[in-house]
Formats: structure tokens, sequence, C-alpha cells
């Protein structure tokens, strides 16, 4: 599968421009199985979220979301990320994962009390999101939620050495003076769960904080094998190696010793 990861510097409560902005760069970057977006990337980091998350209507749908469902089907590709929502007078930071044919949806389960994120926002419950795309199965997570690893750890299923998905994907608005706390936890979750870890992280600031990116994609011996220049807006564009990935299951089958307990 090939991935673009966009580390974006998000423009204050614009969904209209930064749609237009990620527009520009998804085609300036073709041919991706999968487009990843950080988090709350249509507004910025919000943790006041009133008159800046978007309303969801009847029918599920808001403006970000409705953009990418075109530009899915348009570029025959998934566009993944987490808007800031309001639904029915709630608000979630809900991460969508969209492809040609349907849409996926993971309500943040961690909030970012630190931050004020939880006095706003209701948390997903405790049930994990796992889409498979083009033959890769992926676990959707949200920033704060790297911190916490039972509530991510891979298991098996059914016979043989099967775990339950490939990939990780974090979106973030992670802030420049944790960024060594996010350079050691990523490699970690991709480590003990055999999976690829696809993270996006923003750059520039906003109202609150600064941000640096952090952009990377480890491998499951915690190897980054693409990563973004820190600092700056760009894309990064690699493969997941899905047959690498199952030959070193197979010869290092350290899921079959995982505790057997469920969540």
């Amino acid at each position: 599968m090939k991935v673009t990861l966009l580390q974006r510097d998000i423009l204050w409560a614009d969904p209209k421009g930064n749609a237009a902005a990620n527009e520009k760069i998804i085609k300036e970057n073709p041919g991706s199985d999968l487009y990843l977006l950080p988090e709350m990337f249509s507004t910025g980091f919000a943790t006041t979220p009133d008159g800046i998350a978007e309303k969801v209507d009847e029918e599920g749908i808001c403006f970000t979301l409705n953009w990418m469902k075109k530009r899915a089907k348009e570029m025959s590709c998934a566009i993944c990320g987490s808007v800031a929502v309001e639904e029915k007078g709630c608000f979630y930071n809900r991460l969508y994962f969209v492809t040609p044919d349907g849409v996926w949806q993971y309500d943040k389960h961690h909030l970012f009390t630190y931050g004020g994120e939880n006095k706003r926002y209701s948390a997903g419950g405790e049930k994990r999101v796992i889409v498979e795309w083009r033959g890769v199965k992926i676990l959707l997570q949200v920033c704060y939620d790297v911190r916490f690893p039972v509530f991510v750890r891979n298991r098996l299923i059914g016979e043989g050495y099967n775990p339950e998905y490939d990939a990780i994907i974090y979106v973030a608005s992670w802030p420049a003076s944790r960024v060594p706390a996010w350079r050691k936890l990523l490699p970690a979750r991709a480590i003990e769960n055999q999976c690829y870890v696809l993270a996006v992280n923003r750059v520039g600031e906003d109202p609150s904080c600064r941000y640096i990116g952090g952009t990377v994609l480890i491998d499951a011996m915690g190897n980054a094998t693409a990563e973004a220049e820190e600092g700056k807006e760009c894309a990064v564009t690699a493969e997941l190696d899905m047959d690498a990935l199952a030959k070193f299951r197979s010869k290092f089958p350290v899921l079959k010793d995982a505790d057997k307990f469920q969540l």
C-alpha cells in the first residue's frame, strides 16, 4: 500500500480554507492509496469548540466529511484525519476514514484533560475501530491515545498467527515541547504490536501552542522508514511492505506469548 502523510500548517477555524489547501497538496502528490491528515485538520485543535466545530446534519455529514468523500471517490483513494464536530448538542474529536465506498469513524477515546479537552468534548466508547483497506487492517487512533498501550494491544484472532491489525494510525496536534515523548512512544507501539505505525503531526501555531511536526512511518521493528522534515509543511510518501511484515511476524511470533486478558 502506498501512503502519503500530510504534515500541514492548519488555518485556524477555517474549514473551507483548509479543504482548499489540503486538496492542493493531495493533487501535487497523486497515486497513493491513503492520504493521512493531522488531528482537527479542518480547524486546528480547538478546546473551546463553540462556533468552531463543524455541525453534523441529520445524515451524519459535515462540510469536511463531504469534501473527504468527494476527493476519495474522485481519486480512488482513502483519506483519513480527525475533525472537531458538533452532533446533537455534543462535541466530538472524530477521526474519519473515508474510501470511495464508505465512511468509518472513531471518536477519540482518551481526551486530553491536561489541555481541557474533556471539559467540552465527549469521549468515544470502549470499542476499537479497525478498518480494512486494500488488504491492510488499520486501527484508528488520535494523538493522546498513543500514551495508553493497553487500549491498542494487538491480539491474535482465528487460526494460526493472525493479528487483529497490521498498522496503527495516529493523527495529532502534538505540541513542540512534548515531541521528545512522541518520538519515543510511536516506536514502542510499533514494536510491541508487531505493526506499522503511521503518525502525522501538524506544524505551525494556534492560539495556544507551537508545533514542529514529527510525522513518520515506522515499521514493526521500530525503524523510521520515512520521515517529514521538522518544522516544514510537506508531504511524505512511502510503501507499506506487507510481505516483509508477514515474514517478520512468522519468524518472530511474539504475540503468541502476550497476555490473554481482554479489554
